[in-house]
């Protein structure tokens, strides 16, 4: 008994030296941690007053910090970001989607700054402004050494203030007064009725109305128009509000059903986000349309309905991003919009694609590795897996854009002929009729050898290197003729790369033109017309039995 009694004390004694030891080294590394930040913000602090005092130069504080305060955010990952007091409009436009404004997109090109889209409805359109303005002055204010950012900025403003802006058209100087408005921006521009019963939903972005345009639209093509079955459309969806992704699940999955779970550094903050409402559309076959722009709550919205076997998600790998971000208020009104946890979908997997923890030497960073990835278990027992974005229930590949079909869009040339097309044709067919025809491509041709258009061959680049390496290692004089023949082949025929990219060339003229006479909705009913990816969704809701057959794990059994 004693032998037992001495054996307990002398192990509640270790226990409790190893107890303190534990407290102590944890309030030793916490203290050391506060020294080291309280040091380097001296040190900084320091730094920044002697550059005040003694650069060479005036030093504008502003600039010089927000370039620091930029570089030490980069280094933990692309998401959390500062927004000074200028800015704040800027961050409220996205979660929100609104801003007071003309409502327009501007480019800039060139030697100044231009309209890239007027948007509907909005003051640049009531205005009359086109894509391919010159944008000159906004009110005395001259724009030509100006960035699109700070004419951004300018074009800015309170609803009912009034700018005087001055353009260039076709040569021509005009003035036109407009007063800004509260601009919103729908999350939801576009939805229809395909054929056979089947629904389409464009959802372009996750403001905080989000869900509530998208129920808006499935109840009218539900009640209305004898709606059967629903593709969704995420694609080139960057996300938003955590939120309204939740509540756009819930239209589709029963009430109490788990969607994410988020967890950070800051316990008190995990949270487990459930459906609180009975769903509209629950037996509804839907397909979820994703690319690898489709991000963040756009991933969640497809990942949760495919971890719940709910919807067949159709097109290419998403982007990868499982970080939520959080506000935080600063002083001088200023806003730090910080990482603050991992979201985490119904079958447990993290799909976040970039560990931004663990950099390379350089400070680069990478991608999970396959061999890294995790397998997981949806609802049905189909194998889905963590660390790489949301892999579609069946892959189709969007179509690889053809090299000279980049340089005609990065060098404004499909731009500039649409402008042109516009001045000298006043209308175009109904957008459900309208094509862009062969004439109309022999004519864009024209235009293009008027443009002196040069664009960078990349087999010409690999022949130009190889020319340098055979060289360099001695073998080229042995084979100059065979390399001169083989260069005479590749010499560049432009009329021919053209007309090799007829097709794709033709589709990205129609979808600028389209955008020119009907704006954005007009661009996505044109893009639906030899949409692959839309193709392959209403082929699959239109057999039921494959589509049902997709959201079961294989039973290793095939017909033969």
């Amino acid at each position: 008994m004693t032998t037992r009694r001495n054996f307990t004390i002398k192990h509640l004694a270790i226990l409790v030296v190893v107890c303190l030891a534990a407290g102590f080294i944890t309030g030793f590394t916490s203290e050391k941690r506060n020294f080291q930040l309280s040091k380097n913000l001296d040190i900084f602090n320091a730094i920044v007053k002697e550059l005040d005092l003694f650069y060479v130069d005036t030093l504008n504080a502003e600039k010089t910090i927000n370039v620091g305060i930029e570089a030490m955010l980069a280094s933990l990952d692309p998401y959390t970001q500062y927004y000074p007091e200028s800015q704040k409009e800027d961050f409220q436009f996205l979660a929100t989607g609104e801003y007071g404004g003309i409502g327009a997109l501007i480019v800039q090109r060139d030697s100044g700054v231009y309209i890239s889209e007027p948007y509907e409805g909005m003051p640049s359109q009531i205005a009359d402004l086109r894509a391919g303005d010159k944008l000159l002055k906004i009110d005395d204010t001259d724009l030509s050494q100006k960035t699109s950012s700070e004419v951004s900025d300018l074009l800015k403003g309170q609803a009912n203030s009034k700018i005087v802006l001055t353009i260039e058209r076709n040569g021509q100087q005009l003035t036109k007064e407009i007063t800004r408005k509260k601009i919103v921006m729908k999350a939801v521009p576009y939805y229809t009725m395909l054929n056979d019963g089947i629904g389409y939903i464009c959802l372009e972005s996750f403001t905080d109305k989000a869900a509530d345009e998208t129920k808006e639209a499935l109840l009218d093509l539900m009640k209305n128009h004898q709606m059967q079955a629903l593709v969704l459309d995420l694609r080139n969806n960057p996300g938003g509000v955590l939120e309204d992704a939740v509540r756009i699940v819930n239209l589709f999955v029963p009430k109490g059903q788990e969607v994410l779970s988020t967890k950070g550094k800051v316990k008190q903050w995990d949270k487990t986000y459930k459906t609180t409402q009975d769903p509209v559309a629950a037996d509804l076959p839907l397909v979820v349309l994703i690319n690898r722009n489709s991000a963040s709550a756009s991933e969640i919205v497809a990942g949760a309905l495919q971890d719940l076997d709910r919807a067949v998600i159709i097109g290419e790998r998403s982007y990868g991003k499982g970080l939520v971000q959080s506000s935080r208020n600063l002083p001088y009104d200023g806003t730090l919009k910080v990482t603050i946890s991992k979201y985490y979908i119904p079958s447990g997997r993290l799909i976040q694609a970039i560990d931004y923890t663990h950099r390379n030497e350089d400070g680069s960073v990478a991608r999970v590795p396959k061999e890294k990835m995790k397998e997981f278990k949806t609802a049905n027992g189909r194998s889905v897996y963590d660390g790489g974005g949301i892999m579609p229930d069946k892959e189709v590949e969007s179509q690889k854009m053809k090299n000279i079909v980049f340089y005609l869009l990065s060098d404004f040339v499909i731009f500039d002929y649409a402008t042109q097309y516009v001045n000298n044709h006043p209308t175009i067919a109904p957008i459900a009729e309208y094509t862009f025809t062969d004439e109309d491509f022999n004519d864009f041709k024209q235009f293009v050898q008027q443009q002196n258009f040069t664009y960078d061959k990349q087999s010409e680049k690999a022949m130009k290197e190889l020319r340098s390496l055979l060289e360099f290692e001695g073998y080229y004089d042995g084979a100059k003729e065979e390399f001169a023949a083989l260069e005479k082949k590749l010499n560049h025929n432009l009329d021919q790369d053209l007309e090799t990219a007829r097709e794709e060339i033709k589709e990205f003229l129609s979808l600028e033109i389209a955008k020119r006479y009907y704006f954005q909705r007009g661009e996505i009913i044109q893009g639906l017309k030899k949409d692959r990816i839309l193709d392959a969704s209403v082929q699959l809701l239109k057999d039921p039995e494959r589509y049902k057959k997709t959201l079961l794990p294989p039973t290793g059994k095939e017909a033969v």
